[in-house]
């Protein structure tokens, strides 16, 4: 089993995101079935506005409204008291972002019982590796190779 700390804690979210919810959703469960869970912030959705810089003026501009989801939990675990965790995502799935704040409290406190999280994030950090995989694969087979242009002596006087 590979080390947690392989993976950063801003990692997580993103590893955990690339599986099925309903993967995230049992672990999640599970979990609760362990700790009392308490919602610091109900879990919400609503629409957030994306920012871009504009690099000529470096002026920012919003491109449009994209779906947020968060939520905040605490765990109560008699063993090391509170811990707490939170989720964020680009997604409006209130359920989802609650078990992610929850798989993120777990792990992130070494709750017994976060083993079953850290698995996830192995295969999360597989499925990333293969989406990775598969865009440098379209990447590459879309390169266009420039260095062949203008080697061919042009007359451009006609």
């Amino acid at each position: 089993m590979n080390s947690m700390n392989e993976w950063p804690r801003g990692q997580w979210l993103r590893l955990w995101s690339a599986l099925p919810a309903t993967l995230v959703r049992a672990t999640a469960r599970q979990l609760a079935e362990r700790y009392e869970v308490e919602d610091l912030e109900l879990a919400q959705s609503g629409l957030g506005l994306m920012p871009l810089s504009d690099s000529a003026l470096g002026e920012t501009y919003f491109i449009g409204e994209v779906p947020l989801a968060r939520s905040q939990v605490r765990l109560a675990s008699l063993a090391q008291g509170p811990v707490e965790g939170a989720a964020t995502l680009v997604d409006d799935r209130i359920g989802l972002v609650r078990d992610l704040a929850i798989l993120d409290a777990a792990v992130g406190a070494r709750l017994p019982g976060h083993e079953s999280a850290v698995e996830l994030l192995e295969q999360g950090a597989a499925v990333v590796a293969e989406s990775d995989h598969q865009r440098r694969a379209l990447l590459a087979a879309t390169r266009v190779d420039f260095a062949l242009l203008g080697t061919a002596e042009e007359d451009d006087d006609e």
